[in-house]
């Protein structure tokens, strides 16, 4: 949630910090906010809405002028969206500037304390408590910036990226992280220091990245070494890691698409093989994965695996509970992050946990990994982005290698993370003799297949566009699926209300009986994913008992059916696969179908309301 970039060197700090922003609004974008400090003073501008807003804002409220700077994107916490609440925020002396991303939950007392000291507030905000706490410290302590940052940090509760100006000290900024990512960048010979929640903001000045750990406190000087220390007992940290980026700019940009998010659905071809490249030599039929052969008796020996994740991971774990079970025969449950860590749950040292999270900061899911290693279970994570900080928890892992998401409503994590968890269980299959060689080879074979499906699959975009225009404006929605695509039955319910603010569910097809039939009348359009493979006739029969009540259907089947499409209203070919593999398939459509109803509905697709990329908060 929320967005940081800064930047302190011999640059114009402005365009870098603007083009920063703008490229982290997928984070957060109730409000925008930008500070300068230009030799003399500090220049404050921010305002409620989008960074084009602020962009509007600066050019009558501060001179551009500075080659010290933060700006931030905020997605409220504490506080309605508005001028008065959006970040950065000052010091009651104005002398201190902040911006964060987090929430401080003792705040209110801190808050109490301060008030009776002699401060007053302008905001609704945690963070203007937080900067007020940190000058009172200073002042109180007669420190330098970084300690009275770090001694306010001792005594507030909660989760915190935060970037401190002291216009006092004019050739620093304090940067520290307890569960909310941020990344200093390193200019040459160190006369320039980038710092952003991810590293997208900074990407063309330098490849060269420090991801801080939680816990640490870093402070940058111009032409000077960056001193990092822990929070809580002052250690010098010696021995950070400087990681090279893989990202480049080509990959940020939209690259002639009216949208990311329909940028990254045309890319899952070439991000299914971009996972798989490596770890799938399919013509010696061997995978490779060094996070899995390295600990395979953890896998082979475990007396389950669970699967911690939030969304659309969650999703995916759904997916990949059937492959374990039926592919490696191997007990699983799927748990979400935020239910799990507060649950209690019996966890022992035979049971491995697979943590799944596109950007590899989900707090809850990130908590539930650190709880699962507290009680001895192995744990493996899935994620794409490289040095995040479920990929540095766990004992081991893969990443998805889907090259950035920025669209909000995940699309190529999907198909990605499906991927790897295919992987997996086919690995472990074929280790503990529970596939024989010939299905085993056919998996490998489709898994190689699939890029090119998926191709097909999007030449059909016109006709699923045309088929949106017909449902954009139905208030409601229902997904029906079995078997492997329950879960892509979900999903796309879950796209489809993400970005249209359609209301739309998803269910098991048999489960419609149950209850959700009463909403069956000629109003109600039902997706169904009816392929040739799994329960086929089931899904047939469900599909009948809608009909018989005048629903409106839309079936996504597999080429060459004749059977549904006598009974449907609309159908959209898949081509065919194993059932195992199909929900990287069925979920294409059901992706574009949500993109166009979006479009059409005039929604914001890359910036859907009230959400946000990274749920790096509770």
């Amino acid at each position: 949630m929320c967005g940081i970039t800064g930047y302190i060197g011999y640059r114009d700090a402005y365009p870098i910090i603007i083009q920063g922003l703008k490229r982290l609004e997928y984070r957060g974008y109730d409000s925008a906010g930008v500070v300068l400090y230009d030799g003399q003073n500090i220049q404050l501008s921010k305002t409620k809405g989008k960074v084009s807003d602020l962009e509007n804002k600066v050019t009558s409220e501060i001179s551009g002028d500075g080659k010290i700077g933060f700006g931030h994107t905020r997605w409220a916490t504490h506080g309605v969206p508005n001028h008065v609440n959006s970040h950065p925020h000052l010091s009651q002396s104005k002398n201190l500037v902040i911006v964060h991303n987090g929430i401080i939950e003792n705040y209110d007392t801190i808050k109490e304390e301060l008030v009776k000291r002699g401060y007053t507030f302008h905001s609704d905000t945690d963070t203007e408590v937080l900067i007020n706490l940190i000058e009172e410290i200073k002042d109180q302590e007669k420190c330098k910036l970084g300690k009275a940052v770090q001694l306010a940090l001792k005594q507030v509760i909660g989760a915190y990226a935060i970037l401190v100006f002291d216009k006092t000290k004019p050739d620093e900024l304090v940067i520290a992280r307890l569960g909310s990512p941020i990344a200093i960048g390193i200019g040459k010979d160190n006369a320039e220091f980038f710092i952003a929640s991810d590293a997208t903001p900074f990407i063309e000045y330098t490849k060269n990245a420090i991801y801080l750990e939680d816990g640490e406190l870093g402070i940058v000087k111009i032409n000077r070494e960056i001193k990092i220390r822990k929070i809580n007992d002052d250690t010098l940290v010696e021995d950070f890691t400087i990681q090279q980026l893989q990202l480049s700019l080509e990959q940020i940009e939209k690259g002639g698409y009216e949208h990311f998010m329909l940028k990254e659905i045309y890319e899952q071809p070439e991000a299914v093989i971009d996972t798989y490249r490596g770890r799938l030599l399919a013509n010696k039929g061997i995978i490779k994965m060094g996070g899995l052969d390295d600990h395979i008796e953890r896998f082979t020996n475990a007396n389950r695996i669970i699967i911690v994740a939030c969304g659309t991971s969650w999703h995916a774990g759904l997916v990949a509970e059937y492959l374990f079970e039926d592919i490696a025969r191997i007990p699983v449950e799927v748990e979400y992050g935020s239910e799990f860590r507060y649950r209690n749950p019996i966890i022992t040292e035979k049971d491995v946990v697979i943590a799944i999270s596109q950007s590899g900061e989900t707090a809850d899911t990130l908590a539930a990994v650190k709880m699962a290693k507290s009680k001895g279970a192995f744990v493996f994570g899935i994620c794409n982005v490289v040095g995040s900080s479920i990929a540095r928890e766990v004992h081991a892992g893969a990443y998805t290698h889907a090259g950035p998401e920025i669209g909000v409503a995940s699309t190529k994590a999907f198909t990605t993370q499906i991927t790897i968890l295919s992987l997996l269980s086919l690995k472990l299959g074929k280790i503990k003799g529970n596939i024989s060689s010939p299905n085993y080879q056919a998996y490998i074979h489709e898994l190689t297949q699939i890029p090119k499906k998926v191709e097909k699959l999007l030449n059909k975009d016109t006709h699923i566009k045309q088929i949106a225009s017909l449902y954009q404006d139905v208030p409601n929605f229902l997904y029906l699926g079995r078997g492997y695509n329950f879960p892509v039955a979900l999903e796309g319910a879950l796209k489809l209300k993400e970005i249209s603010y359609i209301h739309a569910e998803g269910y098991p097809a048999a489960e419609m009986k149950h209850g959700p039939i009463a909403l069956i009348d000629e109003n109600m359009p039902v997706v169904v994913i009816a392929t040739r493979k799994g329960h086929y006739e089931k899904v047939v029969s469900n599909i009948q008992e809608i009909k018989s009540r005048h629903g409106q259907i839309i079936a996504v089947v597999t080429e060459g059916d004749t059977t549904v499409r006598d009974l449907a209203d609309h159908i959209i070919e898949v081509p065919e696969t194993v059932e195992a593999l199909s929900p990287l398939l069925t979920t294409i459509p059901l992706q574009l179908l949500a993109y166009h109803i979006a479009v059409m509905r005039n929604c914001n697709v890359d910036q859907p309301r009230n959400l946000a990329k990274s749920v790096t908060v509770e």
